[in-house]
């Protein structure tokens, strides 16, 4: 930590309270955003639930995370991230109440799950409450051990599974109303926002990041890394029941050691990033990614398949890190903003993943076609990003902003 406190003259920047306060609001907001998918198995079996019901009851949360994302952006980057982080974890009591009591029916689920997304626009506040105390070549860092908060996918697998075994998955989403209330307290009492930063700019010097074709590489190649690892985390428990017989505490635990070592790995991506570049190490796991997915698609036996998805997990954490090295580079005035839509669509890619393996198991009786389809995006983005980033006339600054912080 006292690495962050340094800025490159020697002098005193960062606040470590803040930036722990940013981990612990990540944290609890990515534990409640999947756990529906960890209570998955038991509600699917309560309600009754087909393949791609289960795939949208689970891609749900992500969706209205995504699409929260940019407004609770703005809000944050005009108002403060403190104010609106403790906001939006009061809030979250309410789907948790309206879940426990009247969540016995797939609309009520799809409401519960709705409400709960705002818990994925966690990253547009959290995120750019910490980067803002940071100096630039620290970026890669300090976002990882923020985002390192998504290690409450980890929580919400071991935990969740277990708790509804002893009481019910109903009383699993009063039981989380617990750690919410100690995170907001604890939010409350460290978060502070940095004044010298660009809170209270005008709505419009925002959205003219928006005009960035950087913006929108940096969506694609997000939607591919988070959507990756936020919609897995999510239908895994589901994956391993309905294609291997798993007991749901048991997937559970398959996917919490996949989750853990995504975000486990995501600080090492972001440090890499900053150490040799944004760019090369995007390429290094979009390969490792797109590997992953078609190997997964053989659907293996159970021992082999955890193996592929947790190196997978491990390549799309890193990802994460490498994009979010990149965006408070090319973006710094406007990191809430830029954070937001980065992460809003990065959320969508989240949405489609838990509907595609639903779909095609539903439509094929396999999900083997949905890994395919997921190996031929990861593919694509490597294309893209050695054609944006190799172009003579360089269409966007992803490989100036990368590369200027090797060596710092």
């Amino acid at each position: 930590m006292e690495r962050l406190m340094k800025d490159n003259a020697g002098r005193s920047s960062g606040h470590v309270p803040t930036l722990i306060a940013s981990f612990l609001h990540f944290d609890i907001s990515f534990a409640l955003w999947v756990l529906l998918g960890a209570l998955g198995a038991y509600i699917a079996e309560s309600i009754g639930l087909n393949p791609a019901q289960k795939g949208l009851m689970v891609a749900v949360p992500i969706l209205s995370g995504a699409v929260m994302r940019v407004p609770l952006g703005l809000l944050s980057d005009r108002l403060g991230g403190k104010r609106v982080g403790m906001a939006m974890l009061a809030f979250l009591f309410v789907p948790l109440i309206f879940g426990w009591l009247m969540g016995g029916s797939l609309s009520g689920l799809l409401a519960t799950g709705a409400m709960l997304g705002t818990a994925g626009a966690s990253f547009s506040v959290a995120l750019p409450l910490a980067s803002r105390w940071y100096p630039a070549h620290r970026q890669g860092l300090v976002m990882g051990i923020a985002a390192a908060g998504n290690s409450g996918t980890v929580i919400a697998n071991l935990a969740a599974p277990r708790l509804a075994n002893l009481m019910g998955w109903h009383n699993v989403l009063a039981v989380a109303m617990i750690p919410l209330a100690l995170v907001l307290v604890s939010f409350s009492l460290m978060a502070r926002d940095n004044t010298d930063s660009s809170i209270g700019k005008p709505v419009s010097g925002y959205l003219l990041a928006l005009k960035q074709p950087e913006m929108w590489w940096l969506c694609f190649f997000y939607s591919v890394t988070f959507g990756g690892y936020v919609g897995l985390s999510s239908f895994l428990p589901i994956f391993f029941r309905d294609q291997y017989k798993v007991a749901p505490p048991a997937a559970g635990y398959i996917t919490a050691l996949a989750a853990f070592t995504g975000s486990a790995v995501r600080p090492l991506g972001g440090y890499l990033s900053d150490r040799f570049g944004g760019t090369r190490m995007l390429t290094i796991v979009l390969t490792g990614i797109a590997a992953a997915y078609a190997l997964g698609s053989t659907l293996p036996d159970l021992k082999l398949m955890a193996c592929i998805i947790v190196v997978g997990m491990a390549f799309l954490g890193m990802g994460n890190g490498s994009v979010f090295q990149l965006v408070p580079l090319r973006f710094p005035r406007e990191v809430g903003v830029a954070t937001g839509v980065v992460g809003a669509v990065g959320g969508l890619g989240g949405f489609l993943l838990p509907n595609l393996l639903g779909s095609a198991k539903q439509l094929t009786g396999s999900f083997s076609a949905a890994f395919v389809v997921l190996a031929s995006l990861a593919v694509t983005a490597v294309f893209l990003l050695r054609v944006v980033t190799g172009s003579e006339r360089q269409p966007v600054a992803l490989a100036a902003s990368s590369e200027a912080s090797i060596g710092d």
